[in-house]
C-alpha cells in the first residue's frame, strides 16, 4: 500500500471518529494537527533495511506540533496514529510525562476511541517496575516491618537501616500493619499492585523497602513469578497495539526491550517539553564517598555465593572491594582539602551545600583516585556478572530451588546498582572535554545526617540535545512530539535545539492555535511593585501585600504560583486569620486530597485559593469556576544556582554566546506559557491572570516573553 493511501485511510478513521463523537464541535485546527501526523507516520520507513543489498536507507520522519489548549490534540494523533499502525502492521508507542496524562489515556481517552473506531485494538499502560510492588518482599516485611537476619535476607542499605534503628515503636508497629493490610489486599484481589492505584500512594521511605527492582528480580525463576503484578502487566503489553509509557521509562528502557522497538513502531511524545530535562536526569549519575559499609556487604556476599557456585571470578572480590573503600575514603578527605571551606561556609536550611568544579576541569589530585575507582568498580562488577550468570544457570537446573536461589541474586542485586553507579559516576568525572568540546557538569555536595557527614560527587551531560540525538533519534524512524507549549518567545529554535532536532532534516513544525478567544476570554494584569524584583527581601513584602488585596476578593477557584519556598512561605504567614481557611497550601495534604476539597469547595459555592509551586503549575486542569484566577508572583526564571545550568552558561560564555538571551528567556518563555495556561481550559471559561513582576512589561526580555503568551487583553496596574 502506498504512502498516499495509508495517510489517507488513517484521515478517514480520523474524520468517522470525530463525526460519531457525540457533541461534536468542528475543529479545524485538530484535522490540520491529524493531517500532520498521518503524513508523518505513513512516510516513515519501518523495520530493518539491508541497504548492503540495494535497499534505500530508511526514511525518517518526524513532526514537532504545538497544540494550543482545547485543540483536542490526544484524539488528533490517536486515531491517525493507531488507524496507521493496524494498516502497517505495526505498534503504537505513546509516551507522556506524568502518571496522570497516562492513566488519562488508558481510562478514558482510549477506550472511548476504541469504542467508535471501527478496527478493533487493544491498549496497555507500561510503567516502570519499581510502582509494582515485589510480593517476596511485601509478604517478608508483612510479618515484621523489617528483613530478616543477614545470612537470610539482609537487603537494606546501612542509612536505611539505620533510620529504622532510630524508629519509634508505635511508628514501626504502624509500618508492619501498613504492609500487612497492603499484603492482605494484594491477596484477596482488592488491589492490583500498582503504587498508583492505592486510595493514598504512600511516601517513598514506606513504599521502596517493598517496590520491584530489576537488579534484585530473578524473573520466571522467582517462587512469586505466577503472582507478579510487573510480569502480568508485562504480559499485556505484548498483546496491545498501542501502549501509553512515560519519558523516563522509554530512555531508561532505550535497548532492554521492555518496549517497542523504535525502528518498527509509531512513536509520539505527548507533554514532549518535558523530554530534554527527562534526558539530562537519566544520564546523570552520583555516588557517595561517605557510606561505604555496603561495599564490605556485597563483597562478603559475592564471595559467599560466588564459593557455593564454584565460580572463579570472585578470587579478586576482596582486593577490589578494599581497593574501593580505601579510594572512596581517599576521594572523600580530597575533596574535603580542596572544597571543604566553601561547602562548610553555606547554610543548610535548604539542602545540601554544594560547590561546582568550573569548566568540568578536576583538581589534579583527584585524577588518579577517580581511574583507580573506575577499575577497582569494572573489576569488581566482572565478577559479579559471573555470579549472576551462574545463579541463573543453577535456576534453571534446580527449579525446586528457586526460592533459596532468589534470595541469592536478590542479596546481591539490591546492591549490585550501587557499584554500577559508581563506576558510571567515576567514568564521566574522568571525561576531559577536547578544546572547544562541550564539559560535562561536575560538583560535589556535603550534608550533615545526624552525626554523621555526608560527601557525595555528581556529574551530568550539559546539553540534553546531544544525548537525545546520540542515545534516542538515532534508533526512532517515525516520531510525533507534541505539547501545548513547544514554541519559545513564538519560535521553535530553543525547543529544537534542547531535543536534539535543530537541523535534523527529517524533522518538520507545525503550530496549530488555541481555539479559544483570549482577547475576549482572559484579562493579563501586569501588577507592578515599586521593588525591584531582584531585590527579594524588598520585592516579597511587597508582593505579599498585593496579592493578599486581591485574593481577598476571589470569589470562587483561584491559584497563585509562586517561584520559592520561602516565597511562599511569607505569603502564607501574611495570611489575616480570617482567609487563612480559603487557602489550600501545597504539600499540607496529599496533591489528589488538596484538589479534591478546592473542587468541593467551589462546587458549594466558596471560594478556594491553591497555593502552589512549579508542579501546580503545568498539568492542572481547573476549568470554568474552579480556577477564574491565576496569581503569578514572580516571573519563573530557573533557580539560580543549579549546578547543570550553571555549567552550562559558563560553557556558552566561553565561546562567545549569551547564556541569559539563549538559554535563560526560552526555558523561562515556555514555563511561563505553561502557568499562564492554567487560567483558561474551555471555550467558556472567563479569566484574569495576574503577574506582579514588572519586568514583564518593563524590559526587553520581558517583551519577548508576552510574545509567547496568549493574546490575552493587557491591562497594566501601577503599585498599590
Amino acid at each position: 500500500m502506498s504512502q498516499q493511501v495509508w495517510a489517507a485511510q488513517a484521515l478517514e478513521s480520523f474524520d468517522a471518529v470525530v463525526s460519531a463523537t457525540e457533541g461534536f464541535r468542528s475543529r479545524p485546527g485538530q484535522r490540520l494537527m491529524a493531517e500532520q501526523v498521518a503524513r508523518t507516520f505513513s512516510t516513515a520507513t519501518l523495520g530493518k533495511v539491508d541497504e548492503e543489498s540495494g535497499e534505500a536507507a530508511p526514511t525518517r520522519a518526524i513532526a514537532v506540533i504545538q497544540a494550543g489548549t482545547g485543540v483536542g490534540k490526544s484524539l488528533a494523533y490517536c486515531a491517525p496514529a493507531i488507524a496507521l499502525a493496524l494498516s502497517r502492521g505495526t505498534r503504537v508507542l505513546i509516551s507522556t510525562a506524568t502518571v496522570a496524562l497516562q492513566e488519562q489515556l488508558v481510562n478514558k481517552d482510549l477506550p472511548a476511541l476504541a469504542a467508535l473506531m471501527p478496527q478493533p485494538f487493544k491498549f496497555a499502560l507500561a510503567k516502570g517496575r519499581g510502582r509494582y510492588v515485589c510480593k517476596l518482599k511485601l509478604d517478608r516485611l508483612a510479618g515484621t516491618g523489617e528483613a530478616e537476619e543477614e545470612g537470610e535476607d539482609d537487603l537494606f542499605a546501612e542509612e536505611e537501616a539505620a533510620a529504622r534503628a532510630k524508629r519509634p515503636r508505635h511508628e514501626t508497629e504502624a509500618r508492619i500493619q501498613f504492609y500487612s493490610t497492603m499484603a492482605q489486599t494484594l491477596s484477596k484481589g482488592a488491589w492490583d499492585g500498582d503504587r498508583d492505584s492505592l486510595d493514598t500512594p504512600p511516601e517513598p521511605e514506606v513504599w521502596s523497602p517493598v517496590a520491584a527492582e530489576g537488579a534484585s528480580c530473578t524473573g520466571k525463576h522467582c517462587p512469586a513469578f505466577s503472582q507478579c503484578t510487573y510480569y502480568d502487566k508485562r504480559k499485556e503489553l505484548v498483546g496491545a497495539q498501542v501502549i501509553v509509557a512515560n519519558h523516563d521509562l522509554l530512555l531508561s528502557s532505550l535497548g532492554a526491550r521492555v518496549l517497542p522497538e523504535l525502528d518498527n513502531c509509531l512513536l509520539v511524545l505527548d507533554e514532549a517539553h518535558h523530554l530534554p530535562a527527562t534526558a539530562l536526569d537519566q544520564f546523570a549519575c552520583s555516588m557517595d564517598l561517605s557510606r561505604i559499609t555496603w561495599i564490605e556487604r556485597l563483597s562478603s556476599r559475592g564471595l559467599r555465593i560466588g564459593a557455593l557456585l564454584e565460580v572463579e571470578e570472585i578470587a579478586d572480590i576482596p582486593k577490589h572491594s578494599a581497593q574501593l573503600r580505601q579510594t572512596l575514603q581517599d576521594l572523600a578527605r580530597i575533596v574535603m582539602d580542596v572544597y571543604g571551606a566553601q561547602l562548610k561556609s553555606q547554610p543548610s536550611a535548604w539542602g545540601p551545600a554544594r560547590v561546582r568544579v568550573p569548566r568540568g576541569e578536576l583538581p589534579e589530585q583527584l585524577i588518579a583516585p577517580l581511574g583507580l575507582l573506575a577499575a577497582s568498580a569494572e573489576g569488581f562488577l566482572d565478577a559479579l556478572r559471573a555470579i549472576s550468570k551462574a545463579l541463573r544457570a543453577e535456576m534453571r537446573d534446580k527449579p525446586d530451588e528457586a526460592k533459596r536461589l532468589s534470595t541469592l541474586y536478590a542479596q546481591i542485586g539490591m546492591l549490585a546498582p550501587r557499584l554500577e553507579e559508581l563506576h558510571a559516576t567515576a567514568q564521566l568525572l574522568l571525561q576531559d572535554a577536547p578544546e572547544g568540546a562541550v564539559p560535562a557538569a561536575k560538583w560535589f555536595t556535603l550534608e550533615v545526617d545526624g552525626d554523621f557527614i555526608v560527601v557525595k560527587a555528581h556529574a551530568s551531560p550539559i546539553l540534553p540535545g546531544t544525548t537525545l540525538r546520540n542515545h534516542l533519534w538515532s534508533a526512532v524512524r517515525g516520531a510525533v512530539l507534541t505539547s501545548a507549549t513547544l514554541t519559545s518567545c513564538g519560535h521553535f529554535d530553543f525547543f529544537l535545539r534542547e531535543a536534539g532536532l535543530h537541523g535534523d532534516e527529517a524533522a518538520t513544525t507545525l503550530e496549530v492555535p488555541s481555539p479559544f478567544n483570549y482577547a475576549a476570554q482572559g484579562t493579563l494584569i501586569a501588577a507592578e511593585t515599586r521593588a525591584d524584583p531582584k531585590n527579594a527581601a524588598q520585592f516579597t513584602t511587597e508582593m505579599v501585600d498585593a496579592l493578599l488585596h486581591d485574593i481577598a476578593r476571589v470569589e470562587y477557584g483561584a491559584l497563585v504560583l509562586f517561584t520559592s519556598r520561602e516565597q511562599m512561605r511569607q505569603a502564607v504567614d501574611a495570611l489575616p486569620t480570617a482567609m487563612r481557611s480559603v487557602v489550600l497550601v501545597q504539600n499540607a495534604l496529599p496533591r489528589t486530597q488538596l484538589l479534591r476539597r478546592h473542587r468541593e469547595r467551589v462546587e458549594n459555592g466558596e471560594p478556594s485559593v491553591i497555593f502552589g509551586m512549579q508542579s501546580f503549575g503545568e498539568g492542572l486542569d481547573l476549568p470554568g469556576r474552579l480556577c477564574e484566577s491565576v496569581f503569578i508572583t514572580k516571573l519563573p526564571f530557573a533557580p539560580p544556582d543549579d549546578p547543570v545550568g550553571e555549567a552550562r552558561a559558563e560553557w556558552l560564555r566561553a565561546v562567545g554566546r549569551d547564556p541569559f538571551s539563549e538559554l535563560v528567556v526560552p526555558a523561562t518563555a515556555i514555563r511561563l506559557a505553561q502557568w499562564v495556561g492554567r487560567a483558561i481550559r474551555t471555550e467558556e471559561d472567563m479569566a484574569h491572570v495576574y503577574c506582579y513582576d514588572k519586568r514583564l512589561t518593563r524590559t526587553s526580555y520581558g517583551q519577548r516573553l508576552l510574545k509567547g503568551l496568549p493574546p490575552f487583553a493587557l491591562e497594566q496596574r501601577a503599585p498599590l
